[in-house]
């Protein structure tokens, strides 16, 4: 029967002893193994880091001045197996103050060797290299045990006869003068370095400002020609809108232009019509009754004409005087009209001779009634001749003056109208 033996990382366990009297050992590092009863024999060993402060009291340098020195050592068993054996065949049931004060006792005499070796000046102003070589002399004894030394550092180098502190003062105002020299010099340093500092920055601004400055730009750019595209599609498809809108609306202007024309002939027929109806009106109710009305003031005029006389030449002397005071005004009103019906005529031209005739026709009776207002105010009018036909020639001269005044004022030839023909010659 046996046991199981387990053992950490920081522990190294030594097997020894087996079947058949063997006695080869083995190590475990971090593991287990068994052990037979009786058989094998089962040790431990520290794989730990062990601090040593070696100490060297009152030793002669190489100048004879007596200081002493104490250090700082870290040591511990290496784990590789012929190293580790030789540790085992060291220290190998030995507890760890045993291990540290074998190991302290060599670097010690190491130490106090290299101290006579060298001067305090080495000693003390480079402590790196003086425990550098501490290092190197002692590690090859310690090896050889199974010992490595990580690390060894000079704690503290002093004396009883105060070399050292003569040795620092003059070192002291060395070294306070080279400090005031190293602080100005580091401050001149400081200075242009900080100068160069912020010249770098203003410069990596720059850049940087120079980066975000094109990059904007460039967004700028690429918005205004993504706006161009835009606004172009955007001016194309309202050309194209305003260009079809403007073919609808010719096509409807055209579908009104000719209801317009349909329209202007249905007039046209209406007023053709309109006119032969009041030609006809005209004859009915102008004519006849004239020829009757002249025929009877014929008649009364020659049953009066002496009882009348004086009347008719008072009254006749009052006509002439309106009628001068009227005449200007129909004159000063004639003028407006004919400029009007100019203004009209010129934008008649593109009618008809029908649609003129119609004008015509619509502004004769207007005419009338401003040249008969004046005879509106005549109770009577006594015509003296003793010829009857006289009297109708006096009518029908007055009728063949009509056309040339209305010509006159409005530009209108009535004398090219049939039935006015007709009314003035009714021989022809």
């Amino acid at each position: 029967m046996g046991n199981c033996h387990t053992v950490g990382p920081n522990e190294a366990l030594v097997v020894s002893g087996g079947c058949c009297g063997s006695d080869g050992k083995t190590y475990v590092v971090g593991g287990w193994s068994w052990a037979w009863w009786l058989i094998t024999d089962i040790q431990r060993i520290t794989l730990e880091i062990m601090t040593l402060q070696p100490k060297c009291e009152d030793v002669e340098t190489a100048e004879g001045v007596a200081i002493t020195v104490t250090g700082v050592a870290q040591v511990k068993v290496m784990v590789d197996n012929e190293l580790l054996g030789y540790a085992c065949e060291q220290f190998l049931g030995k507890s760890v103050i045993e291990i540290k004060s074998v190991i302290l006792q060599t670097l010690e005499g190491h130490l106090r060797s290299i101290l006579g070796t060298l001067t305090v000046e080495q000693i003390y102003q480079d402590r790196d290299r003086f425990a550098a070589l501490v290092r190197e002399v002692a590690a090859p004894d310690v090896g050889r045990m199974g010992i490595e030394i990580l690390s060894f550092t000079i704690k503290d180098v002093y004396d009883k006869v105060e070399y050292l502190s003569s040795l620092g003062k003059s070192q002291t105002a060395a070294v306070q003068r080279d400090a005031d020299i190293g602080v100005a010099e580091a401050e001149r340093d400081a200075g242009i370095r900080e100068a160069d500092c912020k010249k770098e920055m203003m410069d990596v601004k720059f850049q940087a400002d120079t980066k975000m400055a094109d990059s904007k730009r460039g967004l700028e750019m690429q918005k205004a020609a993504f706006n161009q595209e835009v606004n172009t599609k955007k001016a194309e498809a309202q050309l194209a809108y305003e260009l079809q809108a403007a073919k609808e609306q010719q096509k409807i202007r055209l579908e009104e232009i000719e209801i317009e024309v349909v329209q202007r002939k249905k007039q046209i027929t209406i007023e053709e019509k309109e006119i032969d109806r009041t030609e006809k009106e005209l004859i009915a109710t102008v004519k006849r009754p004239a020829e009757a009305e002249a025929y009877k003031m014929q008649q009364l005029a020659e049953g009066q004409k002496m009882k009348k006389v004086l009347t008719a030449q008072a009254e006749a002397e009052k006509i002439r005087r309106i009628g001068e005071a009227e005449a200007g005004s129909i004159e000063a009103i004639g003028k407006a009209e004919a400029e009007k019906m100019r203004l009209k005529a010129e934008a008649y031209q593109h009618y008809g001779d029908a649609a003129k005739k119609a004008l015509v026709l619509e502004a004769l009776p207007k005419i009338a009634a401003k040249v008969a207002a004046p005879l509106a105010r005549t109770n009577e009018i006594v015509i003296l001749s003793g010829d009857g036909s006289r009297v109708t020639g006096e009518v029908n001269r007055l009728l063949a003056e009509l056309p040339v005044s209305v010509n006159a004022l409005t530009g209108v030839d009535l004398m090219k109208i049939p039935l006015l023909q007709k009314m003035i010659n009714p021989q022809a």
